[in-house]
């Protein structure tokens, strides 16, 4: 199972971080001894089970919305609140530079330790976060800049504070809004994408997955429990579901699958960034190729069509 194998993964890199330079000829030997055993162990991770790709989604250490920004963007500037009730900051979003072309960044923010969990629910926004989302992708129409969607999280908020304040009603009008928009939509699924919180953010002209993202329309362990009343065989739900990258991209729901180094993002985050740069790059300049009502048609069209 991959979890093993990431175990061991990290335990040879420990091993290599803590030799010290200059290096004895056995202490050389022990080198390469354990990187051909971490050689081995990523080839072992060529061929991964839809339960084994979920796990990597969620793996902690993979890159978050923040870390994409800084790598693929320049001049990122935040805005907050969605001028009804208060800002969510499990959505981040802003205005930045992508290689010089003005675009909207939106995506859900999950947290990197507990403490960062919590501030920001875990990626779980409320109806705030969504309508600060579009609220956004408005503004980006009106001034014509593309928008570019990063997809993590577990699904919205499911509370009875965000329910009472509307949250099925903010989801619905960013599906319906999205789907008129005249500028270019990317939406990126970068790790787990959850059910209508994650489909708020993408009713999108392309949708780009990392290879090991899953995007589903609740999560497995939920799947398990309402169709087997056993959470515990949410294995079993990761094969049904066909949730991942590669299954989606079958189905044409995915558009293009973005590849991951070996053993998942967190291992390289540079490599991942490098690859998905070259996707947005190539998708952005096709889509700037369209008018806004072609971009619209082109969009309604391509989620009329899902299941057919």
């Amino acid at each position: 199972m991959i979890r093993d194998i990431l175990k061991q993964i990290e335990e040879v890199d420990a091993a290599i971080g803590a030799q010290q330079e200059p290096l004895t000829d056995e202490d050389a030997a022990l080198r390469s001894a354990l990187l051909l055993k971490r050689s081995n162990l990523l080839n072992e991770c060529r061929e991964l089970s839809a339960e084994d790709k979920v796990f990597l989604a969620r793996h902690p250490r993979r890159p978050k919305i923040d870390e994409y920004i800084h790598a693929l963007f320049t001049d990122f500037f935040e805005q907050k609140g969605d001028r009804q009730c208060k800002e969510d900051p499990s959505i981040l979003g802003g205005i930045a530079l992508y290689k010089g072309l003005p675009v909207t960044v939106i995506g859900h923010r999950k947290g990197s330790d507990l403490a960062s969990n919590m501030t920001y629910n875990f990626g779980m926004p409320g109806p705030e976060g969504y309508r600060k989302a579009l609220r956004l992708m408005r503004q980006a129409e009106k001034f014509g800049r593309p928008v570019i969607t990063f997809i993590d999280t577990p699904g919205a908020y499911p509370g009875m504070e965000a329910e009472a304040r509307g949250q099925g009603e903010a989801i619905a009008r960013n599906l319906a809004e999205m789907s008129q928009l005249t500028v270019p939509v990317i939406a990126v699924v970068t790790g787990e994408g959850s059910s209508g919180g994650a489909l708020a953010l993408g009713v999108a002209n392309k949708v780009l997955m990392l290879e090991n993202a899953v995007y589903s329309v609740l999560s497995p362990e939920g799947f398990a429990s309402i169709l087997w009343k056993d959470a515990s065989r949410h294995g079993e739900a990761c094969e049904i579901m066909k949730l991942t990258a590669q299954d989606l991209f079958e189905f044409h729901v995915a558009d293009e699958i973005v590849p991951e180094p070996l053993g998942g993002a967190q291992l390289d985050h540079g490599a991942l960034f490098a690859c998905l740069d070259v996707a947005l790059t190539k998708n952005l300049a096709f889509l700037r190729k369209f008018s806004g009502n072609t971009l619209a048609a082109q969009r309604y069209k391509k989620y009329r069509q899902i299941g057919q």
